[in-house]
């Protein structure tokens, strides 16, 4: 991303519990003793920074807010240096929507996203699977991040919208910019916005004149419940929502896996041996490496789980802490592909659940059973160096991985 300056620098945290940072290095390469340390210290912690932060540590707590609309507002859903005024340029329904709008706006969507039509797009992505391991599966040493996991869901859900899946350069930067950098460059994160609505700008004129079967044309021929059409930044709102969330967050837990993978040679055999298990491990991968961190406002004084929270302070809503917490999951902290219950928070918790769930999971299973068809050997590289995506979405944007027997 050299096109792109780095986000600007925090200082380092030295007192986790009073001043935490979902940004600092630390959290990015290894967040789970410190969320333990959170949790230690009580369901919900705060910091000063991000003009003041709550954190729920637990599932409880996480669930409570969740479930509560009317205490904390998803009009902003990420924790960021600054809060501007929102204006439908940054807003992304149903994501950024409260009650009653949420309701109809998220019900639009859902059709797209059915079982029924992911068993559809289901050889499409088996293909582009294949395809990409095509390109490399003769290689010794390949980054996996850059030649794999990243191309998936970019490919699959161009390939939903009706746009050229050559493009995908143009979609990764925008993501980089929104979820990365924008956290503490407001300049980078407007930059974007502006960018991904003329993109989409230009497709919605495009198909006026000729309409297409795919997701842009179906937003386009929506009716609100009054049987009106969609305005024109509801529809771009949605369609930069689909983009974002449809891509970093699926390549970051198919990445997460297949890094769990080759750091684990048993589970990794089990796999092959019992491929049938993959959906279930699927599962279990999603609740040990949930890549979604998202965010609350509090628009109302209330408490959490006993602990008092103040309005004008944002909330971390750290779903892949609760999915750590050892009171709701036996052995919180260790990967058992076989878990039985699992009621994981991978995909959020309320109204809000992702409505692209049932994509992101046929995505990893298919991706998981491509590359290990055909890649049952593979280890981290020791000679590479394995990096995280930081803030909102975490995954492995560098996995340098060795193929073949010979590790």
């Amino acid at each position: 991303m050299s096109d792109v300056s780095q986000p600007a620098a925090h200082p380092p945290v030295t007192d986790w519990v009073h001043d935490f940072d979902h940004t600092d290095p630390q959290w990015t390469e290894d967040p789970f003793p410190i969320w333990d340390e959170l949790r230690a210290a009580g369901p919900v912690v705060h910091t000063e920074r991000f003009l003041g932060c709550y954190m729920p540590t637990t599932y409880e707590a996480v669930r409570e807010i969740a479930n509560d609309s009317e205490h904390f507002s998803s009009r902003r859903i990420i924790v960021r240096d600054v809060r501007p005024e929102i204006t439908s340029r940054n807003s992304a329904p149903p994501i950024t929507s409260d009650p009653p709008v949420h309701k109809p706006a998220k019900q639009l969507l859902l059709p797209p996203f059915t079982p029924d039509a992911m068993k559809k797009l289901e050889p499409r992505m088996r293909a582009i699977c294949n395809e990409l391991i095509d390109g490399f599966i003769a290689e010794r040493r390949l980054d996996a991040a850059e030649r794999y996991t990243k191309h998936i869901p970019v490919r699959a859900i161009a390939h939903m919208l009706g746009i050229p899946e050559s493009d995908s350069d143009l979609f990764i930067k925008w993501i980089h910019m929104i979820l990365e950098l924008g956290i503490k460059d407001e300049t980078m994160l407007l930059q974007a916005v502006h960018e991904m609505s003329a993109y989409f700008g230009a497709h919605i004129e495009a198909r006026k004149n000729k309409p297409t079967d795919d997701l842009i044309s179906y937003l386009m021929n929506a009716r609100d419940k009054e049987g009106n059409p969609l305005e024109d930044s509801h529809v771009l709102g949605s369609l930069r929502l689909l983009l974002i969330a449809g891509i970093d967050t699926t390549w970051s837990a198919i990445g997460s896996s297949l890094w769990h993978l080759a750091r684990t040679p048993a589970d990794r055999e089990r796999l092959i041996a019992e491929p049938g298990l993959i959906p279930n491990a699927v599962e279990e991968l999603l609740r040990a490496y949930s890549p979604v961190t998202m965010a609350r406002e509090v628009v109302k004084e209330t408490t959490i789980s006993g602990c008092p929270v103040k309005p004008g302070n944002m909330v971390l809503l750290s779903f892949p802490a609760a999915n750590r917490d050892p009171k709701i999951f036996p052995d919180a902290d260790k990967v058992v592909i076989d878990r039985r219950e699992n009621r994981h928070a991978a995909f959020g918790l309320g109204i809000h659940r992702c409505v692209g769930s049932n994509l992101a999971r046929m995505e990893m299973q298919v991706a998981l059973e491509e590359w290990l068809k055909r890649i049952p050997d593979f280890a981290l590289d020791p000679a590479g160096t394995v990096t995280w995506s930081q803030g909102t979405v975490r995954g492995p944007r560098q996995l340098p991985f060795l193929l073949g027997k010979a590790m």
